[in-house]
């Protein structure tokens, strides 16, 4: 798991610093990441790009791990805390949430919000307040 864990850590850091070549380089070419301001989901590193370049234009979340657990199925399961800020710099979220990864020959193939009973299809309550 450490090799996963270094992966991992690589991704948060790099989206916290809008490093978005940086974050795509540890994922696969057809990656699924939800759309947590949006709803819904992209597929692949270039609707990620988009995604992500249009969520910064409107808000600025930094996340942080706190706990990180491997479950069966080569999910794991990383509980964070998510600040989410308007470019004005007001909090509109303060938050943990669960991240849960799927990961592909060293590469990150997935993330989906919530555990396995739970999980978030629209829009996050922290991107409730569009700036």
């Amino acid at each position: 798991m450490a090799d996963t864990m270094t992966i991992l850590e690589q991704a948060y850091s790099a989206f916290n610093k809008r490093d978005i070549d940086g974050a795509l380089a540890l994922m696969t070419e057809d990656v699924s990441w939800p759309k947590a301001s949006e709803g819904g989901k992209v597929v692949g590193k270039e609707e990620i790009r988009a995604y992500w370049t249009r969520q910064w234009s409107e808000f600025d979340p930094h996340v942080e791990p706190v706990a990180t657990t491997e479950r069966d199925g080569g999910k794991i399961l990383v509980r964070v805390h998510q600040l989410v800020r308007s470019l004005q710099g007001e909090v509109l979220s303060d938050r943990e949430v669960l991240h849960v990864f799927t990961l592909n020959n060293g590469l990150i193939a997935a993330l989906d919000l919530g555990d396995e009973g739970e999980r978030i299809a629209g829009p996050s309550a922290a991107f409730a307040h569009r700036s």
